[in-house]
């Protein structure tokens, strides 16, 4: 137990310092266009690339993606309330309605057309559709998504995010978007909660306010969301289990439970008691933080464990991904709106 201890250690506290790092150098930007989220992730893979690190750090960073990551989501489920969704009310579900459909049912033949592995490819639809780093950090451990599938899908969900940050403002005063329509629109089409609120106030405070509530919402879908893509990834390891030991697998069944990611559980039960107002505002708050700090640590981590060779041999093809995928979210959310007689 020791010793294993020991060999956690050295990575550990590399992801936590990387963490720390991220965190200030957000909260040293005149402009909240970055998350520290993405900040880490890049310093990581910048770091393993000049710096080679030693073996001595690898089960630590192992550690701290994995496990980590998954105590990040557990934690976030306390954050979580469902009556948001009552509180924001039926004209932001109905476009999100629309949107999730196009991230998810557009991005899985986007996907197939440029050939790209299903994981990456949802986990670049979950980041576009729901809530940028926080639904592919969520996703990710669900489907045993690969450290360079992470990176790749937060770099293409990034760019885009930090283009939509600069355009929405002045394509919402073009078409003379009220406060409400354009906060709906930025709430619904735009990827990180960071980028949600600097494109929102950038237009107006009410259009800000309107545009984080929505955004909140745009959140939950992480709980639907994981639970779906959990259950499938359980399935298709069924699938592999008969096909890699036909006679034996048939014979015995498959251990369902081993398979299943239990941390779903933990997340779901914060954020069922959350929603009851059982957690006090202070703890709940305090766990969002917590949550926040371990998840840019679990992508430290993720950004050291990264070679940009690697991530090099998928050529632009999920970048290109993402790009579709983001300009038809924003496309079907204002016209989604402009059925609904808003614009």
């Amino acid at each position: 137990m020791l010793t294993t201890f020991q060999k956690i250690i050295p990575g550990f506290l590399l992801a936590i310092f990387l963490a720390i790092a991220a965190i200030t150098i957000e909260n040293l930007l005149p402009i909240h266009l970055i998350g520290a989220s993405v900040i880490a992730l890049f310093l990581g893979i910048l770091i393993n690339h000049f710096f080679p690190l030693s073996q001595k750090v690898r089960p630590g960073l192992t550690f701290t993606s994995k496990k980590i990551l998954k105590l990040a989501i557990i934690l976030l489920g306390a954050s979580l309330e469902l009556g948001t969704i009552l509180r924001v009310g039926r004209l932001s579900l109905t476009v999100m309605l629309f949107t999730l459909l196009t991230c998810f049912g557009g991005g899985y033949f986007i996907g197939r057309a440029l050939g790209l592995n299903w994981k990456l490819s949802n986990l670049i639809s979950a980041g576009t559709g729901i809530c940028g780093g926080s639904a592919i950090a969520a996703i990710a451990p669900a489907i045993d998504a690969t450290d360079n599938d992470i990176a790749y899908a937060m770099s293409a969900t990034f760019l885009f995010d930090m283009a939509m940050i600069l355009l929405f403002p002045f394509m919402g005063r073009a078409m003379g978007l009220s406060d409400m329509a354009y906060g709906l629109w930025s709430g619904t089409a735009i990827n990180d909660t960071s980028s949600v609120v600097a494109a929102g106030y950038a237009f107006s405070e009410v259009a800000g306010d309107f545009a984080t509530m929505v955004k909140l919402t745009r959140t939950l879908s992480i709980i639907p969301a994981v639970i779906i893509f959990a259950l499938i990834e359980v399935n298709l390891k069924k699938k592999a289990a008969l096909t890699q030991g036909k006679d034996s697998a048939h014979r015995s069944p498959i251990p369902f439970l081993s398979l299943f990611p239990w941390f779903i559980l933990g997340f779901l039960l914060l954020a069922l008691i959350n929603s009851f107002g059982l957690i006090p505002v202070q703890a709940s708050q305090l766990t969002k933080t917590a949550s926040k700090f371990f998840m840019v640590a679990s992508l430290a981590a993720i950004g050291l464990g990264t070679g940009l060779g690697e991530m090099r041999k998928s050529g632009v093809r999920p970048m290109i991904h993402g790009f579709i995928i983001s300009a038809l979210v924003v496309i079907v959310a204002i016209l989604v709106e402009w059925c609904m007689g808003l614009v």
